[in-house]
């Protein structure tokens, strides 16, 4: 067996291809990182290679995203007449900032001249025309458009049998920083092979009309759709067979960070995406007009970038272009693209929302660090998205979270204990509490964070005691690779298992302290307040906490685990007043995209039984899979909502008939106390079909049998009866075996002796 190479998992492929830990199917091996999904190709995904397909809506490649459609090469792509553009441009001689070209008075810019300022001669007209031959073997066929710095041009090479390429020239030969610009493209952009980026051929010269040397980039053509010229043309739906989807538009990201994590790494930045610089074509993209490349770190030459998708222009001059600033273009690009998208249902627009907000960020210290990370978190998104749109399970494992095996059912799918009568002060049962587990079982049950690879202490954690922070704190000023944020969190939360809340802020102030300005936008300090916040059982200020981890954490599910915990008890959401609606949208986006989350699970039947719908309480707790520890739990919580009293309404014979088809079914017991458990649920059962009788008695619809009896009264109390006096034998004392035969006596079927 191979590894699995979903990221996060650990697990091992079988020979039926699906993996044995997370289950899911694998078309063939990827190479990606393990902490961030694989970025896209340019081959077309086709048979095997589609993981995920469902009927009508598309399905996901093997890396996980979706299947594109197929986008027809244009059949006319040249422009007829080609003019100057608008606007004008820059003069540019020797760092002359002239506009040239543009026209006054209504009237159109000239397009040769003299810059008014410089006295320069500029000409914008485009330099080669229909029949010129370059460089000796490229025959132009004519302009496709004009870019940032230069006319492009459609030719064909004459050496191979035909083949078609893009000429892109200068628009102004004079113009000194188009040239320089031109040079650092050429140097830096030939070396670049990505399946996602369009490929350089290589640079030649070619006579201006006036004779003056230009240069051009010869690179491959690409006969497809710009995404800007695709959403905006009117045959979209037909393409997409609908309005596009948020998932496409999901996909477009992840791929287009995979271009330009690959241009990062290679020290260069973008600096001009947009709609418009990526191409659609067949079922693939390519990144085009690298005419804006320059290395990170360059401070020297002019930024070339469009104003609507940048950073805001006093930001560039203060700090110059970052990769932030290059994820920046990429957020305002991806937000563009889904102005014209179908509605998605759920989270996942609130998700998209969280993921843009943080890209675009007006400090920059908020966005993503990396193309990898926003890619991941992208991909997350998506994956939410299928699942909330489609009903697909897309199980991963998070990158950011350790796993928990807590359930956070607050006791409904547990047995009842004797307290449950011997605690009460009447006799009558009381109604199922549906209540959400308290604040700080929460947060000890929430899971930890995985600690940053980054940190100098990251590999030594897990071999630290977890009972004893006071031996590791002692080793804090002794050992200097323990002085890391890292180490200061685990010290927080292994203090606040402890109970030791004062400890526990002590040591995450620490760790703000030591990531300084950092914290502000560290996810992991506002988490850590969350969980400590929660202890303390002030869910408000927690919430707040964990909303900013959501903020920055837009695809991961913790957080939305944590938020619907919250949810259920803060503003309308407070017990009793109705379904939860913020609530079970979090426990939605969780469970719908993994079954393994059985923590969301019930608190998706605690929304539905909060307004009173028992149907669906069961429905969700019948999903969870058998393979699930927490699925006799689940089983458990369904026979107890069948037949409990819910907001003092009395089960239905329906209800009842379902507790008793299931009660035989439940794995129940075992060893010294076999049979306990399940003599105590049964009196649950038994208790409560007593005590919510109607007048006029159940009706024709009972379940008669050997748990419930005929359904009569004296019939119900025998059975009561009996099932009391089997729990005096399960007393431990001797206040609670007296209790339970007064239980039983007073249930007794009246005689006539």
């Amino acid at each position: 067996m191979t590894s699995c190479v979903r990221p996060g998992c650990a697990g091992r492929i079988m020979g039926t291809g699906y993996c044995d830990t997370c289950g899911h199917r694998h078309a063939e091996p990827r190479t990606a990182p393990p902490d961030r999904p694989p970025v896209g190709t340019a081959e077309e995904p086709a048979g095997p290679a589609a993981v995920h397909v469902v009927a009508g809506i598309g399905g996901l490649d093997q890396h996980g995203l979706v299947v594109l459609p197929g986008i027809p090469e244009p059949g006319k792509v040249l422009v007829e007449n080609p003019r100057p553009p608008t606007g004008g441009r820059r003069c540019g001689a020797d760092g002359c900032t002239m506009i040239i070209g543009v026209g006054y008075g209504g009237q159109p810019g000239r397009p040769t001249g003299r810059c008014p300022r410089c006295g320069t001669r500029y000409d914008l007209r485009p330099q080669l025309t229909e029949g010129d031959v370059v460089a000796g073997h490229y025959k132009v066929l004519g302009c496709l458009a004009h870019g940032g710095l230069g006319w492009v041009y459609l030719a064909e090479d004459t050496r191979a049998d035909g083949h078609r390429v893009v000429l892109k020239g200068q628009i102004n030969v004079h113009d000194a920083l188009a040239r320089r610009a031109a040079v650092e493209e050429r140097r830096s952009l030939t070396d670049l092979h990505h399946p996602d980026i369009v490929r350089i051929v290589t640079y030649v010269e070619h006579p201006a009309l006036d004779g003056s040397p230009t240069g051009y980039l010869v690179m491959d053509y690409i006969g497809g759709r710009s995404l800007q010229q695709l959403f905006d043309d009117d045959e979209v739906e037909r393409i997409f067979h609908g309005r596009p989807r948020l998932d496409h538009v999901l996909t477009y990201g992840c791929k287009i960070l995979g271009a330009l994590e690959y241009m990062h790494e290679r020290g260069l930045l973008y600096c001009d995406m947009k709609p418009a610089n990526v191409i659609h074509f067949g079922r693939a993209i390519k990144v085009v007009d690298l005419g804006a490349v320059r290395a990170i770190g360059d401070r020297t030459s002019a930024y070339i970038y469009t104003d609507t998708f940048a950073p805001p222009k006093e930001e560039i001059d203060r700090r110059g272009w970052h990769i932030d600033s290059d994820l920046y273009t990429v957020g305002m690009t991806l937000q563009a693209l889904a102005r014209g998208t179908e509605t998605a249902r759920g989270l996942a627009p609130d998700s998209f929302h969280r993921l843009i907000t943080r890209a675009t960020h007006k400090a920059p210290g908020a966005r993503f660090r990396s193309a990898a990370e926003m890619s991941r978190q992208l991909w997350e998104v998506l994956r939410e998205f299928r699942s909330l749109q489609f009903g697909e399970q897309l199980p991963e494992s998070s990158t950011r979270f350790r796993a928990s095996g807590a359930s956070l059912d607050a006791g409904l799918g547990a047995i009842p204990a004797l307290d449950h009568w011997t605690g009460r002060p009447g006799e009558r049962p009381a109604a199922l509490d549906v209540s959400p587990p308290a604040a700080a079982d929460v947060a000890g049950a929430l899971p930890e964070p995985v600690p940053d690879p980054e940190d100098g202490a990251a590999l030594l954690l897990d071999t630290f005691p977890p009972d004893a922070p006071d031996r590791v704190a002692r080793q804090w000023p002794r050992e200097s690779r323990l002085g890391t944020p890292e180490t200061a969190l685990w010290l927080c939360r292994a203090y606040l298992r402890k109970g030791e809340q004062q400890a526990a802020e002590s040591w995450l102030a620490e760790a703000e302290t030591q990531l300084g300005e950092r914290a502000a936008h560290d996810w992991r300090i506002a988490w850590h307040h969350g969980v400590l916040h929660l202890s303390k059982g002030e869910v408000d200020l927690a919430g707040a906490r964990f909303d900013a981890v959501y903020q920055a954490l837009p695809g991961e599910y913790v957080p939305k685990l944590a938020l619907g915990y919250c949810a259920e008890h803060t503003g309308t959401d407070r017990p009793g007043a109705g379904r939860p609606a913020r609530a079970m949208r979090y426990y939605e986006a969780v469970w719908k995209r993994d079954s393994a989350h059985t923590a969301a699970a019930f608190g998706l039947a605690r929304g539905h039984l909060a307004g009173g719908d028992r149907d669906a309480a069961v429905r969700v707790l019948d999903e969870v899979p058998a393979t699930s520890r927490h699925y006799d739990a689940a089983r458990i919580a369904a026979v107890r909502i069948r037949a409990g009293i819910l907001h003092g309404g009395p089960p239905t014979p329906a209800g009842l008939t379902d507790a008793a088809r299931r009660l035989p079914e439940l794995r129940l017991d075992g060893g010294a106390t076999s049979g306990e458990s399940r003599a105590r649920l049964i009196a649950e059962v038994r208790e409560n079909a007593l005590y919510s009788r109607p007048a006029q008695g159940w009706g024709p619809d009972f379940p008669a049998g050997d748990l419930l009896g005929p359904g009569d009264e004296d019939g119900l109390r025998t059975r009561l009866e009996q099932s009391f006096r089997q729990l005096a034998a399960q007393a431990r004392t001797a206040g609670e075996h007296g209790r339970l035969l007064d239980l039983a006596h007073a249930v007794r079927p009246m005689t006539t002796f």
